[in-house]
């Protein structure tokens, strides 16, 4: 009965052996068979590294914490990132050939905005943060500081009319 069991044992193993052989070329051959079904790769466009240095403007120590935000111009949503201790915020997803406007806010500073092509692998902008300045009245004498290509504003005209 032994020899019999060894048969049926070598049977066995050689039909397991063969039908796996079997599902392995199928998988094979699905895996050929890719231009027939499913998306092509399309590979993500180039991008570009940016490094953004916020400064005081008064003695040019770095900005710490201020609020650097790139919104890409044409698109919806935007990034923000914060600059370190030493002032700087780094950004590397955003493709090349597009602009991107660039907003920094920090407490006690003037906001700063900006917009950008980015036309190169790595960009460097150096942004030097101003304080914010009085605020510009028209009721207050101004003397004759106008700015270029505006009249001066008048309330009153400069002779009255002369009656007749």
């Amino acid at each position: 009965m032994e020899p019999m069991l060894l048969r049926t044992l070598f049977r066995s193993t050689v039909l397991v052996a063969a039908s796996g052989l079997f599902v392995i070329s199928l998988a094979a051959g699905a895996q050929d068979d890719t231009h027939k079904r499913g998306r092509k790769y399309k590979s993500p466009p180039p991008t570009a590294r940016i490094e953004v240095t916020v400064l005081r403007d008064t003695n040019g120590k770095p900005v710490e914490n201020a609020a650097v935000i790139f919104h890409l111009v044409g698109d919806k949503g935007n990034m923000e990132l914060k600059s370190n201790e030493d002032g700087k915020a780094m950004i590397d997803v955003l493709p090349m050939g597009g602009s991107v406007r660039l907003q920094i806010i920090a407490k006690g500073f003037q906001t700063y905005g900006e917009d950008y092509k980015i036309d190169k692998a790595e960009i460097g902008i150096e942004v030097r943060m101003k304080r914010p300045g009085e605020q510009y009245s028209i009721y207050k004498n101004h003397g004759d500081v106008a700015e270029a290509g505006k009249d001066k504003p008048s309330a009153q005209p400069d002779s009255p009319p002369q009656p007749k």
